[in-house]
């Protein structure tokens, strides 16, 4: 069952396994905290036992929840973009490399931008602070405290022809950066994580996992130097959500129920396996690909791809406030 479970997010692979076998995981290690009314969750895998047992990489997983009905809430943007350029930030230190100014990072927008919900990483790359080329071009004008970014999006294979992995490849040996960070739109298991919760690893990214579409992945292994992932979950399986829906109908009316009645008895005897199996029978031909996204997506994107940007611009541009990176960018 676990392994048709489509999510990209660590938190919810672990409740998934502890719901599933009623126990908690051994080598996972779970850490929350509350900052500015924002919840931050710290999913550790820890050992190997942790990786078979939630399908994730060794390393760390920070899940933030997005405060809701804020998409026009420039003082909550705000406020969320500092909580999530502080984890980032948390994260870089952490790296093996020891960070310094002289440094160059490459920053990749994954994604197709003709796709909106898939649109995630190259909205990021079209707000952030870029300056690897002034740092060249006219290294006696620029601020010596800027640090060297570069970015792309380098689209998708049905586009380009090429693995995204190969053309990341081909910058990284040219280019020389110290570290990468990725943007990619991810999926989730539940529709309540659908474009409210954002997660920051240190394990790199298989671009599209979540929707059966897995790529080469972009990883310190593939890639010889730290890769940072950014992913927010902007779909959920069609069958997955008509699965959750009959779960909740169903809950509902076994409470509603007389316990022993014979309409009870048969409610809870419902298989779930026969139940999946008839969601599928439903769906098909197109149960493997079918996804969903709220349709406010495109509002969505906009917002969440600034609270990214800003976040990034925080976390790489330690030397400069707020207000000297919005000048930049004017």
């Amino acid at each position: 069952m676990f392994d048709n479970v489509r999510t990209d997010l660590a938190v919810e692979a672990k409740q998934i396994y502890e719901n599933e076998n009623s126990s908690k995981i051994d080598g996972i290690k779970v850490d929350e905290k509350v900052k500015d009314n924002i919840i931050i969750t710290n999913v550790r895998v820890l050992d190997d036992v942790g990786e078979k047992k939630i399908g994730k990489p060794r390393g760390s997983y920070i899940t933030i929840d997005i405060p809701r009905h804020t998409y026009y809430d420039g003082e909550v943007r705000d406020k969320l973009s500092g909580v999530v350029g502080f984890e980032l930030k948390q994260v870089i230190n952490s790296l093996k490399t020891k960070i310094d100014r002289s440094m160059t990072v490459l920053v990749v927008g994954l994604g197709n931008w003709n796709i909106t919900p898939d649109s995630l990483g190259p909205k990021v790359i079209s707000k952030l602070m870029v300056t690897r080329h002034l740092r060249q071009l006219i290294p006696d004008k620029i601020d010596e405290r800027i640090r060297s970014v570069c970015a792309i999006a380098p689209g998708v294979l049905g586009i380009t022809g090429i693995e995204t992995v190969e053309i990341v490849r081909g910058i990284v040996d040219r280019v020389k950066p110290n570290f990468i960070i990725c943007i990619d739109s991810l999926a989730s298991r539940k529709l309540d994580r659908v474009n409210s919760t954002i997660q920051i690893s240190d394990t790199g990214i298989s671009p599209g996992s979540g929707v059966q579409n897995k790529r080469m992945e972009l990883s310190e292994k593939t890639l010889k130097i730290p890769v940072i992932a950014i992913g927010v979950p902007t779909v959920v399986d069609a069958a997955t959500m008509a699965n959750d829906t009959i779960d909740m109908v169903l809950k509902d009316l076994i409470s509603k129920s007389k316990k022993g009645s014979e309409f009870y008895n048969m409610l809870k005897d419902v298989d779930r396996e026969e139940k999946k199996k008839l969601i599928c029978d439903v769906l098909n031909p197109y149960s493997q690909n079918i996804m969903v996204t709220p349709k406010d997506v495109d509002a969505v994107m906009n917002y969440i791809s600034k609270v990214i940007a800003t976040a990034i611009n925080i976390a790489l541009q330690t030397e400069l406030n707020t207000k000297e990176i919005d000048s930049f960018l004017d």
